[in-house]
């Protein structure tokens, strides 16, 4: 998800970095746009080194004597690029702009050129909210679908009282994703997830290993930021880079994992095992490189069942908790199969990948799950993965909920 940021001239523009951070936390990519007068009251380079993108102060590089067409039409490619547009502050100036159509700077520009949602957080002085001018231009832009963060009421910069102060940066960052259809449910949750492939070494070069990418379970990781959870992340090796709020635990074999995840599972109240941890192990690594031979045999013994080792020390505790969902790849008798996991790992649920087809699943970015309970079988249709790992969230929190329900009062 990427939101552009706009920053207008305004004592609140400071607030501005901590939207960006706290959008950061919910895994939002966020490109930040100052106008000339933002640019007077907090630096571009502050917003950069928050970001980690550059800022867009201008139409045009200053440091070009002649534009080139990237920077002369860099407005349309971020209008094009963006889910939605947050302007925080608004000024009455930017506001008054926006309602009269008048694009004379690249945050103007980029409202009247883009088709993403946009949101105001408007900041001024209590008598330049109330005038009737203002008014008159808030009510052209909420007719045209923006959406305004009204302002708090209390003492001003200006040394007056009375509303006009910026909203605070996590209403305005709650506001923003509640308009795109993101809640924050997992609000001071913390969701364990593990992803990728795990590589067992045969020699100092080799390792057995298999086609897991991790984009299943980084996707789930993207989405539970998102929805306001803390993310532990146990990667196996990947070529992903993952979400920047998340606390990512990088790891190479079955047993580094099992220990990674067995060290945090009690700070967890949502355990979803995505990775595609390697069955075996090679009984004796080479410490050298093995020169090539017409055939070589190799003796595996099993690896530890991480999934099923969470399922019986959740079951020595007598709770629910956390809640734990497994992932399994078959490509016959799949709901039996499934079942019998569910059963046997002593889990909430089982996410079931056909591996049979090769369009999904395994290195793709789509995929098509079927999760199964003790109580019903959802059937999740082909989707990005990102809207996969919602449905997956979903289904974990109403697991909860029903155990809620049911767990006898105290």
């Amino acid at each position: 998800m990427k939101i552009a940021l706009g920053v207008s001239g305004g004592i609140s523009a400071y607030k501005a970095a901590e939207i960006v951070r706290q959008l950061q936390e919910r895994g939002v990519h966020v490109q930040v746009v100052m106008t000339l007068a933002a640019q007077e009251f907090v630096r571009p380079l502050t917003f950069a080194a928050l970001s980690g993108e550059k800022v867009i102060t201008s139409m045009f590089d200053a440091g070009d004597a002649q534009p080139n067409l990237d920077s002369a039409v860099e407005h349309i490619s971020v209008a094009q690029s963006i889910d939605a547009l947050l302007v925080a502050p608004a000024t009455a100036d930017v506001l008054a702009r926006f309602a009269q159509g008048i694009a004379n700077d690249f945050l103007s520009t980029l409202y009247l050129a883009t088709t993403a949602p946009v949101i105001i957080a408007p900041a001024m002085n209590v008598n330049m909210w109330e005038h009737p001018a203002m008014q008159a231009n808030l009510e052209i832009l909420r007719s045209r679908g923006v959406h305004v963060i009204e302002p708090g009421s209390g003492y001003l910069a200006c040394g007056m009282v009375g509303a006009g102060r910026l909203a605070e940066p996590a209403e305005i960052v709650a506001a923003t994703l509640e308009r795109l259809g993101v809640t924050q449910d997992l609000a001071g949750e913390t969701v364990l997830i593990t992803a990728g492939p795990t590589h067992e070494p045969i020699d100092p070069v080799r390792y057995l290993g298999n086609r897991s990418s991790g984009k299943m379970g980084y996707a789930l990781a993207e989405a539970a930021l998102r929805r306001g959870a803390k993310v532990i992340l146990v990667s196996g090796p990947t070529n992903l880079q993952p979400p920047w709020a998340a606390d990512t635990v990088f790891v190479e074999t079955a047993q580094q994992m099992r220990t990674a995840v067995l060290d945090r599972w009690e700070q967890a109240s949502f355990i979803i095992m995505a990775a595609a941890v390697a069955d075996y192990h090679v009984k004796n690594v080479s410490p050298e490189k093995i020169k090539r031979k017409s055939a070589m045999e190799l003796q595996l013994e099993p690896n530890a069942d991480i999934l099923a080792d969470l399922g019986s020390l959740r079951h020595a505790t007598g709770k629910h908790s956390p809640v734990l969902i497994g992932f399994a790849a078959e490509s016959e008798n799949l709901q039996e199969n499934a079942r019998t996991k569910l059963a046997k790992k002593r889990v909430d649920a089982i996410v079931l990948n056909d591996i049979a087809r090769s369009d999904i699943g395994f290195d793709a970015d789509r995929n098509e799950v079927t999760i199964v309970t003790p109580s019903e079988v959802i059937a999740v249709p082909e989707a990005s993965k990102l809207e996969v790992a919602q449905k997956i969230l979903e289904a974990a929190m109403r697991i909860r909920q029903q155990q809620a329900t049911l767990a006898p009062a105290p």
